[in-house]
């Protein structure tokens, strides 16, 4: 079987909300990546895999070694592994790349893909009107306040991480998970995008509603979704892209 599809898949938040289902969704992860391992040429991996990340230089998180380890497999095998930082996994160092073989990314990516032009992100931080979260997203990439959080102690520093993790989760309300349509944000952020600069295929997470809507003629938004609770996926095979669900 030709190994020639691209795979896009993001906030799986591993870590939460208990160990238990944390750990059964990891399972249904890494069953997701054997089932499409002899079709993947590359796995796009768009934020938010963890819930919580915080690399130091000799610490990374416990936990995970079944997709890492299966990861770091396919990798040996060839298989491109990209891992773009979410909003939840933004502080990584060289971990992924110099131990697992991955490919990191910190920016959107532009990429051209059997004549396709490609959009790829996790998605947040493009409402530029939300000035809320703009300055906080510019406290937590700060090198200095990186630096200060890495004086912690690991373990008090991951118990301060995944409180801040989850207090945040709670502050949603029920429209936050409401599809607005054309008034989404991320959605317009694709619609002025189109206009300067034409894209065959915008690929975001983030949101956590499984999008695939137009934004121009030849131009679609997909939103991946999540894997809390669905677990939504996206495939192109060279010719067409697809939203698909695993069971």
């Amino acid at each position: 079987m030709a190994q020639n599809k691209h795979f896009f898949i993001s906030d799986i938040h591993l870590g939460t909300p208990s160990r238990e289902l944390s750990l059964e969704r990891e399972k249904k992860v890494v069953r997701w990546l054997k089932s499409i391992e002899q079709e993947a040429k590359a796995i796009y991996l768009l934020g938010d895999i963890f819930d919580y990340w915080f690399e130091y230089e000799y610490v990374v998180p416990k936990g995970y070694v079944r997709l890492l380890g299966y990861l770091a497999q396919m990798a040996d095998d060839g298989i491109e592994i990209h891992f773009f930082n979410g909003n939840h996994d933004l502080w990584t160092k060289d971990y992924f790349e110099t131990d697992l073989g991955f490919i990191t990314h910190t920016e959107p990516m532009l990429t051209n893909i059997n004549g396709k032009q490609f959009y790829l992100a996790h998605g947040d931080g493009l409402d530029k009107a939300d000035k809320k979260y703009m300055f906080i997203k510019h406290v937590f990439t700060s090198r200095f306040n990186r630096f200060l959080y890495s004086l912690l102690h690991p373990y008090l520093a991951t118990m301060i991480g995944k409180n801040l993790s989850k207090t945040s989760r709670k502050q949603h309300t029920k429209s936050d998970y409401c599809d607005r349509g054309e008034q989404e944000p991320i959605f317009m952020f694709c619609q002025d995008y189109e206009q300067k600069q034409h894209i065959d295929y915008f690929i975001l997470g983030h949101r956590h509603i499984a999008t695939d809507r137009k934004v121009g003629k030849n131009s679609r938004y997909i939103n991946v979704g999540q894997w809390m609770t669905e677990s939504h996926y996206a495939v192109f095979d060279g010719t067409d892209l697809s939203l698909l669900s695993f069971e």
